[in-house]
């Protein structure tokens, strides 16, 4: 599910495109967010979706050697334990899993070659030869080995990664979150459930969706009376050559600051120096935690900043 990090990220990319864009409005803009929060949901069924693709090839590979003209004794006694590995099963013939995608209108249909050319390279991979080796049995084995297969091989692959490329603006920072929902989702698989078990977007509170919607919000709301604040903070800097991922980070994190007053500002402050770090320049991190840390004493001393709860009343 989406964790607050991700929703940071989710609100800086569109709060990018929208100050790069003159056209661009509000509407729009918050259509946007919500496009970018569903294609996350999309990328976690599609995983799920092409780790299941994997025994229908399987499947396929095994019927074509028995049909040879002069089958091999490999083809006509081949290894099964692939197909036969449990959660791979419950994830092939899951009717969640194929509810869900109908849902959204996700699938693999037009990238079946796709899917073919990272089967035939998993043969070759040494965490399937090494499974497919072994003598040991079990579902536990087969669980363990079918997530070590997917982290190190699947979403490593370099036609998957593509794909990916091409088919979402937003994938590349949704894979690693999406592929641990996807992690997680195996591993409460077990062997007597009749059908695997998907995990929600959301927590069953509402807590993360309203910070979403506040911090987007707000980060609009305040963006002019913020820039202001950035701007008298750098004054030994012109703002023309402050970058503009700076200057967003900069006014997110003071919208963050002054409108949860249940976040400590240790914890926003820390946020948004790690999202500096891969998104922004090199330095920018060291110039955002001073200029943060100085605009954050100024505005709790005004009481500009106000925050509540154990631990944050000083």
């Amino acid at each position: 599910m989406l964790n607050r990090r991700h929703i940071r990220i989710k609100i800086l990319h569109i709060l990018y495109g929208f100050y790069q864009d003159s056209d661009a409005d509000v509407v729009a803009t918050r259509k946007a967010l919500t496009h970018s929060v569903g294609k996350m949901q999309e990328l976690y069924i599609l995983l799920l979706m092409m780790i299941g693709a994997m025994q229908g090839f399987a499947i396929d590979r095994i019927e074509a050697g028995r049909k040879k003209q002069l089958p091999t004794p490999e083809d006509l006694h081949p290894n099964t334990k692939f197909v036969t590995n449990k959660p791979l099963r419950a994830l092939a013939n899951s009717k969640n899993l194929q509810k869900a995608a109908s849902d959204l209108g996700v699938g693999w249909g037009d990238d079946q070659e796709m899917l073919r050319k990272m089967f035939r390279s998993l043969l070759e991979h040494e965490e399937y030869i090494e499974f497919m080796a072994s003598e040991e049995r079990g579902f536990k084995h087969d669980r363990e080995y079918l997530i070590r297969i997917f982290r190190k091989h699947m979403i490593t692959s370099e036609v998957f990664q593509e794909r990916l490329e091409e088919q979402s603006i937003f994938w590349n920072d949704d894979l690693d979150l999406a592929a641990s929902m996807a992690i997680k989702t195996i591993k409460t698989i077990r062997e007597t459930d009749d059908d695997i078990t998907l995990l929600p977007l959301w927590r069953e509170d509402d807590d993360d969706k309203q910070f979403l919607e506040t911090l987007f919000v707000e980060s609009l709301a305040q963006a002019e009376v913020n820039e202001i604040l950035v701007t008298e903070a750098a004054k030994n800097w012109e703002l023309e050559r402050i970058a503009l991922m700076d200057r967003i980070l900069m006014k997110m994190a003071l919208a963050e600051a002054k409108s949860f007053s249940s976040i400590p500002l240790k914890v926003t402050l820390n946020e948004y120096i790690e999202l500096s770090k891969y998104y922004s320049t090199p330095k920018s991190n060291g110039f955002i935690n001073g200029v943060l840390d100085q605009l954050f004493t100024q505005l709790k001393k005004d009481g500009t900043i106000v925050k509540i709860g154990r631990g944050l009343i000083e």
